[in-house]
This record gives C-alpha cells, structure tokens and sequence, in this order.
C-alpha cells in the first residue's frame, strides 16, 4: 500500500474515532498494518509509520550462493570501504546488495555512481526502521545464503566462504565470528567463542535466506537495531538448530548507528528493545546454553 492510500485510511479512521465507531476504527487499522504501515497514536494525533517495503520487485534476482547485504544510514567512506572489501576479497558466486535506508540523495547518487554486474541496491522511500529496512534487503537478495553485516565491517579476506560452509551442516542456522551466550539470564548478555552459543551479533551474521523468510524475518517492531539480532537468533533456535561462532576474516570499525545516537535515547531505545524480546521470550530458558 503507498503512502498515499494509508492517509486516506488514516484520515478516515480518524472519523471513525470521533464518530465513537471504535470497531470500524480498529478495522482500518488492521487493513493498515496488512498494508505494511503502522498507526502511532499520541496526544497531538495520529501518524504512520511504515514497517515493511513495499513490493515492487519487478523481475526476480539472479540466484547466487551467498549475498553478502548491508544496510547504510549514511556515511559514504564506510559504504566505500565496505565494497572495496567485499569485490576485493570474496570469492565464488556472490553478490552484494546494499539497502540504502538514510533518505539521503547524495547517498543514493553515489550508489548508483558505483553500478556493478554483482552490486544491486535497494532504496527505501520513505526510510523504514532498522529490522524492516533489513528484511528488505533479505526479500531482496538472490543468495541461497545471506551474510548480513554491518557497514562498519571491513573483510580483510574471503569471510563468506567459511560461513557458507558452516550453513552446509542442515543443523547450523546462525553462523558469524561474533557470539553470545547469555549470563544465566535473557537480560544479560555476553561475548562468548562458542561454538555453540545463543546468538550471533548482526555485526556479521550469516543464515539460510529460506530460514529467515520461513521466520518471517527480523521482527519489524526493532526500530532500533539493538537486540533485533539477538531475538531472531531465538527464533531460529526455537524452530530447531544450532547458531554456532565461525572465525572469519573480519575487522570492525566504529558502529555508526551507536555513535550517532545520543546517550540517554540510545539507552532508552536498547531498554525498549530488552523489554520487547524479554516479552516474547522470558520464559524459554530451555534456549539459554548451559540451562
């Protein structure tokens, strides 16, 4: 559904909510939220908030093993520094897309300045939160394996190959160099070398792409991209298989999105972020190592 159409259900549920008709209200709203677009309601009125991309895929993209897919917000040095490391170093039948999700036209000019046989971008207008913009990404990639990074991850050698590997045992779902185990809790977690663990850091983490669309993704509700990789992890731990920590050659730089979020709303939204997988998953300790 375009931004259009949702005004005009918006606008109409508004009526409906000065009309008292609660029912027809709820109603549009959930035609809105079947249309990809969230309703956020507060003292000064309503608005929308798109949650998923829309589908306006026109062919389907060449199958590829493994696509290696980032996600930017901005900061063209990274997203050179990224490709010039992934064509530099990856090996094999890959591609590279880039989901561009920073609503800057400087941005997305120089992406398409950099067009490549292998290189497919993905612009997102308007900008959605960071689990969307990444399952836009993964809805639109062609590889059997999908190995998600951040743009402040530099390879410094082939890293898909060993986790394209790692995928080959039907039992792996989750492969990255960055694990986590909880510390006898789900509110706490900490860097562990595995190699099982409970979670794979989306620094750097590789699934199957059937997986992922069968999980139905990351969960959209993570505007924030704190935790939205640690409850994925569950998820695809839950439907049965192991996420296992792989060393691959890797080099993180700084994390933009952490650095350019102020201190006290960073907390704020990595607290929501908590409280939300907490919600969903609280009571499957059965999912903690060691437990």
């Amino acid at each position: 559904m375009n931004r259009e159409d949702a005004q005009r259900l918006l606008d109409e549920r508004v009526e409906r909510r000065r009309a008292r008709d609660f029912e027809a209200a709820d109603a549009i709203r959930r035609q809105l939220r079947d249309g990809g677009w969230d309703v956020v309601d507060s003292a000064t009125g309503s608005e929308l908030q798109a949650f998923r991309a829309p589908t306006d895929q026109a062919t389907a993209p060449t199958t590829r093993a493994v696509t290696l897919l980032t996600v930017v917000h901005g900061w063209l040095p990274d997203i050179a520094r990224w490709l010039l490391s992934v064509f530099t170093h990856t090996k094999g039948d890959f591609e590279a897309v880039v989901v561009d999700n920073s609503g800057d036209a400087r941005i997305a000019g120089a992406l398409v300045r950099r067009a490549a046989e292998r290189l497919r971008v993905v612009t997102l207008d308007p900008p959605l939160g960071w689990a969307a913009a990444a399952n836009a990404g993964v809805e639109a990639a062609g590889g059997e394996v999908i190995v998600l990074l951040d743009p402040g991850v530099e390879l410094v050698g082939d890293a898909a190959a060993a986790l394209v590997e790692a995928l080959a045992d039907p039992a792996v779902v989750l492969a990255g160099p960055f694990g986590l185990r909880g510390k006898g809790t789900m509110k706490e977690f900490a860097e562990s070398a595995g190699p099982d663990v409970d979670a794979i850091e989306g620094y750097c983490m590789a699934f199957r792409r059937a997986d992922v669309l069968a999980a139905e993704g990351f969960d959209p509700k993570f505007r924030f991209y704190r935790m939205a990789d640690v409850e994925l992890s569950f998820r695809l731990r839950a439907r049965g298989g192991r996420a296992v920590v792989v060393d691959v050659p890797v080099e993180r730089h700084e994390h933009r999105l952490w650095e350019a979020t102020e201190p006290a709303e960073r907390e704020r939204l990595s607290r929501r972020n908590m409280y939300r997988f907490l919600d969903r998953w609280r009571d499957r300790e059965d999912l903690l190592g060691g437990q």
